[in-house]
């Protein structure tokens, strides 16, 4: 299991929450007040988000944040 995959299955989590809270990209972004192109780099695994982000996001999703962190790892490194 490399940083990558758990990065690349943290952003496969988030982007199932938010797509079924039927939330877009821009909407998350602006309700965390966080650029859009950092929301889609935490979706497609190029950002190691910090725990003040993970509060921020969580918060915009109506969700707790340890939400966020219960996802499955992927062990096949993909």
């Amino acid at each position: 299991m490399s940083n990558d995959s758990i990065l690349k299955d943290f952003g496969y989590h988030l982007k199932n929450i938010r797509l079924k809270k039927n939330i877009t990209q821009e909407q998350l972004a602006f309700l965390c007040d966080l650029d859009r192109t950092y929301v889609s780099g935490i979706e497609r695994g190029k950002r190691n988000i910090s725990l003040m982000n993970i509060y921020k996001i969580a918060s915009a999703l109506n969700i707790h944040p340890s939400e966020l962190l219960i996802f499955e790892i992927s062990t096949s490194g993909e």
